[in-house]
């Protein structure tokens, strides 16, 4: 019998949501005899990042460590490079796959364009067509759809995004978003007792008289002014609802915490809390009334739970679920925030109209159709 050549992979992570996202392909692409799969990290998120490496069960076979205290993007993005291609130089790849926009997955691609190695990008096409909107995330993702062998769409209108940039056809491949796989796989282990929720957790929720706000924010163009809005909101809403509960995990950049903790920590009903693992954030996700946050995952998986999503940006590289009414646009405009949250809150019907639609990111086999699509290049 002919033997089929492995083809060596590598799928190069640096973030959480890059890790998350991934995580289900990493799963699907180990399940390939013919293929050796390599993960790589950078660590552009270390301390977050190993939480999600354990849960999903990951091992990562090579660590960059390339952050450092007040490091630039020109820096981080040099430290990828440089250091991917050194690998790239010792251990030759048919192919690598990036995840979406960080600096991680633009630096991965260039140094895949410059070794003459195949760059897939998974959750391609995405695009606000604003370079400083998010910053800078929508240069990146522009770089690597420009390299990529393969983009993996994960919607019609990321494909039209890219088509109208002059990306071929047949290097687009709609596929669903890959983080509606990996939402499932954690509900499933969370709902079975395979994964366990801490009490400090568990007790955030356990009031059922109570509506919760979970509140998520990180975004650079959010820093300074759009997060003393953001708080200034937040803080009315907490004041004014008695039965409203807000929980923030907040992010540990100082442009993020020390302004959240001066505005908010004296509040009895908003707990702020350190950032979590995926499995416990999701598990407060599936118990809130509202999300409120300027992540874009969020904005993918909240739908699938049922619950209303309000993005603390102005313009979101999401249309699908603004189109699909999952989610409505606030930016940071403090009395938008307030109206909306007030609006879910008092009004059932307004409610029922976001909570009841259907997501628009997939089915949760968005990986299954990219290891398909995978097995069939040429090599």
């Amino acid at each position: 019998m002919l033997k089929i050549p492995l083809k060596k992979v590598a799928v190069i992570i640096g973030t959480r949501p890059e890790a998350i996202k991934m995580a289900p392909v990493i799963h699907a692409l180990k399940a390939e005899e013919n293929i050796q799969t390599t993960v790589i990290s950078t660590g552009q998120h270390k301390e977050l990042l190993d939480h999600v490496t354990k849960l999903f069960d990951i091992e990562v076979d090579h660590s960059l460590d390339i952050m450092r205290s007040n490091q630039t993007l020109a820096g981080i993005t040099s430290k990828v490079v440089s250091m991917l291609d050194d690998l790239f130089q010792k251990e030759r790849y048919d192919l690598i796959l990036v995840h979406g926009d960080t600096t991680t997955a633009m630096g991965g691609a260039l140094a895949g364009f410059y070794n003459k190695i195949k760059v897939g990008h998974v959750e391609a096409g995405l695009r606000t067509n604003d370079i400083y909107a998010p910053f800078p995330e929508e240069v990146n993702r522009k770089i690597i759809s420009s390299i990529a062998y393969k983009n993996y769409a994960p919607t019609i209108n990321s494909q039209e995004n890219l088509l109208s940039e002059n990306i071929d056809k047949s290097k687009i491949k709609i596929t669903g978003n890959t983080v509606i796989d990996a939402l499932f796989y954690v509900l499933e282990r969370v709902e079975s007792g395979g994964i366990s929720i801490g009490e400090d957790i568990l007790s955030l929720v356990e009031n059922n008289e109570k509506k919760y706000l979970l509140v998520t924010g990180h975004r650079r163009e959010n820093f300074g002014e759009g997060f003393i809005s953001i708080c200034s909101a937040l803080r009315q809403l907490a004041l004014n609802n008695s039965e409203l509960e807000i929980i923030y995990p907040v992010h540990l950049n100082p442009n993020v915490k020390k302004v959240v903790h001066k505005h908010l920590s004296d509040l009895e009903n908003v707990h702020l809390i350190p950032p979590l693992d995926y499995s416990s954030f999701i598990f407060l996700m599936s118990k809130s009334f509202i999300i409120l946050t300027d992540s874009g995952g969020v904005q993918e998986e909240a739908p699938s739970l049922g619950i209303p999503v309000l993005v603390m940006r102005e313009k979101t590289e999401r249309p699908e679920a603004v189109t699909s009414g999952t989610v409505k646009i606030v930016g940071t405009n403090t009395d938008l925030i307030i109206k909306e949250v007030q609006n879910l809150l008092s009004n059932k019907r307004y409610y029922a109209a976001m909570s009841e639609k259907l997501n628009p990111y997939g089915d949760g086999k968005a990986s299954k159709r990219i290891i398909e699509d995978i097995l069939k290049f040429d090599f």
